[in-house]
């Protein structure tokens, strides 16, 4: 395609649209990529590989079962076992490979960017390479090779006139050889675990099951061992018996072949078998005998060679657990040099390695129970402290349920000191998931919006209570609100002390006090000084809560303006136990004062219904004394007369209402109860 073809074409498909996943940039195939040692895949695949060591550990002693005797003078082979063990041992090795190509594909830090504490990675493909085959290749690859399968199913089927004897020596050796290189794998493989994640296991538990395990390898590996040893020094007393019955004054002769269980239905072999003397020369229960199987003995007289896979295996595994941990103490060992190293290593590599099982398992168990026994010190130090002042028994007791109920709570975590290490942005998602929704369940701030809900949930500290404790008394000053997420509390007030005056309401979870410390805050030309509590505040139950301490409010307070709003204001006052108790007993006072004023109106009536009905029968009287007076002059008498009484009826109203109020006032008077200061919230509008 030419240039001007090649335009027309970009032009005419200028809009066409590509699919989601079309995409310039060349796609690299996952085996090309280059990882990253820090990543979570390779700490994930770090950790896997740590087990599938353990677990191939555990497969490579098998083989030393590989080799059965029985009753007939001779050595065979167990196909079924080599069969499972070799598939098993493909499936490590399969693990071990993989590791191989990984290193291939995993960058490393540049030595020289250490110095100055910048860490970069090398991630040259040719570099990494390069590095790998210097260091850890020739040991990945002989712990990778799967020779024992090649030399149990190709070399020696492969091998002319072997016979059992030699493949089992063949295949004792090569495992050996090859178990050297995977353990010292695992100690690399530990410190890069380390270095990435901090630890090898996340519980204590974990951590003793892990060094256990270690602990019965190492009797696995001793058991198998000795059971092969044991077997071996068999094979040798029958050789020699074998040896001395080669020769033409025994008949028939014996021949090395005769040993191998392939040739059990030869003639010649039955009938040497019927002459022969190699089972009484090599009983291990007959100590008459010339050769002495020392150690091993226990392998023939309680006959593990002949018994099946596994009686055999936790016979020897109990072996190698009961001498490795007496230290080779109940050995009978002969004056065989294999005998005498053999015991001397168990016997150095238990004392190595219960030391280290002790150790770990005692630091492991300790971290366990550390809180535990310092809570315990702290207790007694509690205690002798106690003493020593002269306490009264119920203060005491008071201080020990407060230590025990902190101690079930927090289980000894100093949360504010986890909460001070963490970065800011981590400490505000933990308050926000810890406090937030309880936060919400307070009425008042549920109406707030995630900001300024964000800012108090991050000042908010944890408080624990113990029953009958006092959070603050009337009078005393507050330093604190307090957000209930468990327990009771009550809260009373006297007025100030009047006679005769108690308010008394319970606070549940979801409920809160101190709000006096709200209003202070709230207050633009707020002093120094902290508000006096209206209220004494004192639990009924335990009480788990949040506390807002007073100059993290008053942070808030003049950061966030929105606490500011009318909104919020008439929230308060409605949910505000104080303007609940000041309402309360403004209403019973109007309700009173009705009453009072009522109860007057009432008598004035009857005062007045009494004095007209007085007035109106001296008129009476008088228009009969007066009889015969002239129209004109009798209503002159009449109005003055009128006049005159009234007057007089008025003075006797007011002192009779005078007379009247002054004795009940003292029964009918209602003291005042003061509003709550209100903060000034001329300094904000609210905005709608």
């Amino acid at each position: 395609m030419n240039p001007s073809e090649l335009q027309r074409f970009a032009v005419s498909n200028r809009f066409t649209r590509f699919p989601k996943s079309f995409s310039l940039r060349k796609k690299v195939p996952w085996w090309y990529k280059i990882l990253d040692p820090r990543s979570r895949f390779i700490a994930r695949w770090n950790r896997t590989f740590l087990y599938a060591c353990i677990v191939a550990l555990f497969l490579d002693p098998l083989y030393f079962y590989y080799p059965i005797t029985g009753d007939k003078a001779c050595m065979q082979t167990d196909w079924y076992l080599g069969v499972v063990v070799t598939f098993a041992r493909t499936v490590a090795d399969l693990f071990f490979l993989f590791h191989m190509v990984l290193k291939f594909r995993t960058a490393y830090v540049n030595p020289l960017t250490r110095v100055y504490g910048h860490k970069e990675l090398v991630t040259d493909p040719h570099l990494i390479a390069k590095r790998y085959l210097k260091h850890d290749f020739i040991i990945d690859l002989l712990a990778t090779l799967p020779l024992p399968q090649i030399v149990i199913w190709f070399v020696i089927p492969a091998v002319k006139g072997s016979t059992v004897a030699q493949g089992n020596h063949t295949i004792s050796l090569i495992v050996l050889i090859q178990y050297v290189p995977r353990l010292f794998q695992i100690f690399p493989l530990q410190r890069r675990i380390l270095k990435t994640s901090g630890l090898i296991t996340k519980t204590a538990l974990a951590g003793a099951v892990y060094n256990l395990c270690f602990y019965m390898l190492a009797s696995h590996v001793l058991g198998a061992s000795w059971y092969v040893s044991s077997i071996q020094r068999q094979f040798e007393c029958w050789r020699i018996t074998c040896r001395r019955e080669m020769n033409r004054t025994h008949s028939p002769s014996c021949k090395p072949a005769y040993l191998d269980c392939n040739l059990l239905d030869d003639p010649a072999r039955q009938a040497w078998f019927k002459r022969t003397s190699v089972l009484a020369d090599c009983d291990a229960l007959n100590d008459k005998n010339d050769f002495q199987f020392g150690m091993f003995s226990d392998a023939f007289t309680d006959h593990v060679s002949s018994s099946t896979f596994s009686q055999k295996y936790f016979y020897c595994l109990w072996w190698g657990l009961k001498n490795l941990t007496s230290y080779a103490q109940g050995l009978n060992t002969s004056t065989y040099v294999g005998e005498t190293v053999f015991s001397s290593f168990i016997c150095i590599a238990g004392s190595i390695l219960f030391a280290h099982l002790i150790g770990n398992m005692q630091n492991y168990l300790q971290s366990s129970t550390a809180r535990l026994e310092e809570w315990r010190l702290k207790q007694k130090d509690t205690e002798e402290w106690m003493n020593h002042r002269q306490l009264p028994p119920e203060l005491q007791q008071r201080i020990r349920r407060f230590v025990q109920y902190k101690w079930l709570a927090t289980r000894g975590v100093d949360e504010e000191a986890i909460l001070r290490d963490l970065p800011i942005d981590l400490r505000r998602q933990i308050q926000r998931h810890l406090c937030l929704d309880i936060v919400r369940r307070v009425p008042f701030f549920g109406q707030m919006d995630d900001q300024l809900l964000d800012a108090i949930c991050e000042r908010l500290v944890a408080s624990l209570n113990t029953k009958d404790t006092y959070i603050v008394r009337e009078g005393d000053p507050v330093r604190e609100m307090l957000f209930i997420i468990r327990g009771q509390l009550e809260s009373s007030t006297t007025d100030g002390g009047r006679t005769g005056y108690y308010n008394s309401i319970i606070l549940r979870p979801g409920d809160f006090c101190g709000e006096e410390l709200l209003t202070w805050a709230l207050m633009p030309t707020s002093n120094l000084s902290l508000p006096d509590s209206t209220r004494t505040v004192k639990t009924v139950t335990e009480v788990e809560a949040f506390a807002l301490r007073a100059e993290d409010l008053k942070f808030v307070s003049n950061q966030f303006k929105r606490l500011h709003s009318k909104k919020l204001q008439h929230a308060f006052r409605y949910y505000s136990h104080q303007w609940r108790a000041w309402g309360a007993a403004f209403i019973q006072t109007a309700w009173r004062r009705y009453r009072k004023r009522k109860l007057t109106m009432e008598l004035l009536q009857k005062e007045n219904l009494y004095y007209t009905n007085i007035e109106q029968d001296d008129d009476e009287g008088e228009e009969q004394r007066v009889g015969g007076s002239s129209s004109s002059s009798g209503n002159r008498a009449q109005i003055s007369t009128t006049v005159l009484a009234s007057r007089f009826a008025a003075n006797t109203r007011r002192g009779v209402a005078k007379k009247i109020a002054i004795p009940d006032s003292d029964s009918l008077k209602m003291p005042k109860m003061f509003k709550p200061t209100e903060p000034d919230f001329s300094t904000f509008q609210d905005e709608n």
